[in-house]
């Protein structure tokens, strides 16, 4: 790319590989106004300490209010369900002090305690998953592992019956390959899902449980103030950001350790010996490297204010680009190399200050999961699709890919 040629951004070629355009804007814009593909400007953040200043910036609402442009163009924000004001009070669009309450209440149900208890059934459901595709020496990780594993998992966690699973996982699919656009299957997914959370909440208050969703229940009726459209927003943002994030975390993961076989070739020694130390910092180096979310979602300038030296506007949108601050050199040794047992690695994959994921635990945990399981019983597992043959889905905050196809031996006795 030339020193001097501004990239062009949001293409398909650019969702491809976004890494070479955001090198150039880190040196040549490091804070860049674009317009997005929803014909809405805002500002890019690409240079690290700018982006871990501006994720805990208090002047930097969540809360779309303030948004300066004109109503049409508000809550372009990629979220499904964006548009359904009963879904909209939740963690990633509000601010203290309705954030505090909010996260404080949901951080009682979601505790590390609970994340740890559930480990046993994140190894039963990726082991399942794998057994239905082990014994045919091929898969597509995306839709055979990456996709159900954590909604199945975060179903479980919130509490939806066995039997309703496969329906969130037709709702999920619908929001996944639609992302927060207007198409109608998305509107109806939104509204199903909407309509069977205020059940299950319903149900749960008669009837609680030992789950996420009864946990808050709890807390709202011990004196905190969570409104039934509170308790099914945040579970509906739980979901969605529970099982979307954690895809790409598995999906691109694994891409990248294919496509490094080197690396793929260290951590499968490491767990071969037993040794779990690589595979925790081998997770972290691949949310740095290629992250499941490439911008935090959207803030909105309160005030007047500076950020690398530029001046922001108030009411002007700001996007924090992670994916540009974690490969930022002037953070981060030979930042386009991927290195898992690279050990001062401060990244930004799951955001920081106060927005700072509440999932993360329960992310990771599954990505460990996963990818250990994966490694040890497909000890081949190689790429089954020339990498220029790779393709992106198309969105503004997540980055993950559309299909991911492997073949390997099968293991014995499948």
């Amino acid at each position: 790319m030339s020193s001097t040629a501004a990239p062009t951004l949001f293409t398909w070629e650019f969702a491809t590989d976004p890494y070479p355009a955001y090198a150039w804007l880190r040196e040549h814009a490091p804070v860049h106004r674009a317009t997005l593909p929803s014909g809405v400007d805002a500002w890019l953040v690409t240079r690290y300490e700018d982006a871990r200043q501006a994720l805990a910036d208090p002047r930097l609402s969540k809360n779309p209010v303030h948004h300066a442009e004109p109503a049409h163009a508000r809550g372009k924000t990629g979220i499904p369900g964006e548009r359904n004001a009963d879904l909209m009070t939740h963690l990633l669009n509000i601010d203290p002090p309705d954030h505090t309450r909010l996260r404080r209440l949901v951080s009682k149900a979601f505790t590390p305690r609970r994340v740890a208890l559930f480990a046993p059934r994140v190894q039963e459901l990726t082991d399942q998953l794998i057994d239905g595709f082990a014994g045919k020496g091929e898969a597509d990780l995306i839709h055979d592992f990456a996709f159900p594993l954590p909604i199945y998992a975060i179903c479980d966690l919130l509490g939806v019956p066995r039997e309703d699973q496969d329906d969130f996982r037709d709702w999920a699919g619908m929001m996944i390959r639609h992302g927060g656009g207007p198409r109608g299957g998305v509107a109806r997914s939104v509204k199903k899902m909407r309509g069977y959370l205020a059940e299950l909440i319903h149900r749960k208050r008669e009837n609680p449980g030992e789950d996420l969703i009864s946990g808050l229940i709890r807390a709202s009726d011990h004196g905190e103030h969570l409104t039934e459209n509170e308790a099914a927003a945040m579970a509906f943002i739980l979901l969605f950001a529970g099982f979307e994030t954690t895809i790409n975390l598995i999906g691109n993961g694994m891409y990248a350790l294919l496509r490094n076989p080197d690396q793929k070739a260290l951590l499968q020694q490491a767990l071969e010996r037993g040794d779990s130390r690589l595979l925790e910092t081998a997770v972290e180096e691949l949310l740095r490297y290629d992250g499941p979310v490439e911008l935090a979602t959207w803030r909105y300038a309160t005030r007047p204010l500076r950020i690398g030296g530029q001046d922001i506007g108030q009411g002007e949108p700001v996007l924090v680009v992670l994916a540009a601050a974690d490969r930022d050199p002037d953070r981060f040794a030979d930042p386009d190399r991927l290195d898992l047992g690279r050990r001062d690695n401060q990244h930004l994959g799951y955001g920081h200050g106060i927005h700072y994921c509440l999932g993360a635990p329960l992310a990771r945990l599954e990505a460990q999961t996963a990818l250990a399981t994966l490694l040890t019983r497909l000890l081949d597992i190689r790429l089954a699709q020339d990498p220029a043959d790779s393709r992106w889905r198309g969105g503004l905050i997540m980055r993950g890919l559309r299909t991911l196809p492997v073949c390997f031996t099968p293991p014995p006795g499948l």
